[in-house]
């Protein structure tokens, strides 16, 4: 039985997207459908949404989220906002996706296929190329960027065995530096309400941390980062945490707990209290909380910042595929 390709909206294809996610080897909540739609509904203007369920009658192989711009296909959402990418595909159903993929791209009028922020266990590293090259295209795998983390120990003791003996020397000195300096508070926010409540806080924080995030905190990106946080706080995803010195917020980070990992998407600090190494502490305060709770990994996410070998972060990548015709 030949295999189809059916092209959806959001709506009718929100219910089978989550169920094959929970069931894909690589699940993140990037990949799910409320990051992707809210990002379609904020950044998808000038491009054409090609939302693709991928199977035969009866059986579906999995999801393909692509977008069109001018000749060139590639996944729903840029590198800005997404720190990985992927097709939604369940374990088992590999082979037929990709290749049903492959004739839908035969069918399609395009010059280049451009897939970024592929993870390193992504299966379309391994099964798509050599299909891709099958028909004759050129196709080329690249390292993009870095994405450290650690997998998490059963205590928060055991976290700082796993540090080497600088690093576990140095975290220990700055906790104790901060508590001993004045009335010090940690609290984390998680309902849609309270999210929304202390958003300015937040961004105020980025903005004030680095020049880079300042500029980066444009309002188109502002206005996703609200109403992807108010999303994902009412899915139980998302906690926004806050370090108070004597009252005032001196440092926030937002995570997403998501398939018993912990991801550090953002954060931010006041340089009045730098000398107290609050933007480094309140990462700290994230992880411990995350081993607190049983979660399994840690993900520090895009960019090879030092903090975050510091805090045990092991190298990871993401990877992007190029192919042209």
């Amino acid at each position: 039985m030949t295999s189809g390709v059916t092209k959806h909206n959001f709506e009718s294809l929100n219910h089978l997207w989550e169920s094959l996610l929970e069931s894909s080897l690589i699940n993140s909540v990037f990949l799910s459908p409320q990051w992707q739609e809210v990002w379609w509904e904020n950044f998808g203007a000038d491009r054409k949404l090609l939302l693709l369920e991928i199977g035969r009658p009866g059986q579906v192989y999995g999801i393909a989220p692509l977008q069109r711009t001018g000749n060139t296909i590639s996944f729903l959402g840029d590198t800005d906002l997404f720190d990985y990418h992927d097709f939604i595909v369940p374990k088992g159903q590999e082979s037929d996706f990709y290749g049903a993929l492959v004739e839908w791209l035969e069918s399609e009028l395009w010059s280049e296929l451009k897939l970024s922020s592929l993870p390193d266990n992504s299966p379309t590293l391994s099964h798509l190329p050599v299909l891709l090259r099958e028909h004759g295209w050129t196709c080329e795998i690249t390292t993009e960027d870095v994405v450290p983390g650690l997998d998490l120990p059963s205590d928060v003791d055991g976290y700082f065995q796993m540090l080497n003996k600088k690093d576990r020397h140095e975290l220990r000195r700055k906790t104790r530096r901060l508590w001993s300096s004045g009335e010090v508070r940690t609290v984390s926010y998680t309902t849609p309400e309270m999210v929304q409540l202390h958003a300015d806080q937040f961004f105020d924080l980025m903005r004030k941390s680095r020049d880079e995030k300042r500029d980066f905190l444009n309002d188109e990106r502002e206005r996703f980062f609200r109403e992807i946080m108010t999303e994902l706080a009412g899915r139980g995803i998302l906690q926004l945490w806050f370090l108070e010195m004597d009252g005032k917020p001196a440092a926030s980070a937002v995570c997403f707990d998501y398939d018993n990992k912990r991801m550090l998407y953002n954060s931010g600090f006041d340089h009045d209290y730098a000398s107290l190494s609050v933007g480094l502490l309140i990462k700290a305060i994230c992880l411990q909380d995350a081993i607190e709770k049983g979660m399994k990994y840690f993900d520090f996410l895009r960019g090879d910042e030092t903090y975050k070998y510091h805090m045990g972060g092991k190298q990871r990548f993401v990877w992007q595929l190029q192919a042209l015709r």
